[in-house]
């Protein structure tokens, strides 16, 4: 999945190279994020005691400012493992979920001023869960590809580095692992 993510931000990149001979002047950027997501532990007949919860983990994005109002992107979020405690059978034990999700969207922006803008995105998202149970039989894998949104509000220190905060929705969600629902803290710096 890391090959595909780098294979699309080199074709907003190739993308970017074409337009340069319009009269548009495209602008290819990346950045690096915090995301934060809470987990879903569901595991069939257990009584869940106590989770790891809300998990901060890092993000890695790049694209290309195609207009002063459009562009497309480009990320990947790997969510580190997180763990909760339950209760099967009479038997205490833990289980595991660890994911990631990656996407490509295009990306509309408003400025506000000359500091600060908004913006959406709109695009398709491949997620990834793992579970893994000390219990046998409980594990469970799944890949799922969908819908991918986001909103969010941008600060412009200068002409090449920004800050970014956004809430954003990968896909629907799953009985494990990462929700959907993610709040994300960053920098960009454009070229």
């Amino acid at each position: 999945m890391k090959k595909l993510i780098f294979a699309l931000i080199a074709g907003a990149a190739t993308i970017t190279a074409a337009q340069a001979q319009t009269t548009i002047t495209p602008r290819p950027y990346v950045g690096v994020g915090v995301s934060g997501a809470d987990r879903e532990y569901y595991v069939p007949g257990a009584t869940i005691n106590d989770t790891d919860g809300y998990r901060f983990s890092g993000k890695i994005f790049g694209g290309a400012e195609l207009t002063e109002n459009f562009g497309v992107e480009a990320g990947y979020t790997d969510f580190r493992k997180a763990g909760a405690n339950y209760a099967i059978n009479g038997a205490n034990t833990r289980t595991e979920t660890d994911g990631y999700n990656a996407y490509i969207a295009g990306k509309a922006t408003k400025a506000l001023n000359d500091k600060f803008s908004v913006y959406g995105k709109l695009g398709v998202t491949h997620t990834k869960a793992e579970m893994e149970s000390a219990t046998a039989g409980l594990n469970r894998k799944v890949s799922d590809n969908g819908a991918y949104g986001a909103l969010g509000m941008q600060y412009n220190v200068n002409q090449q580095v920004a800050l970014i905060a956004e809430y954003e929705r990968f896909g629907k969600k799953q009985d494990f692992g990462p929700k959907p629902d993610v709040v994300t803290i960053g920098a960009k710096y454009t070229f």
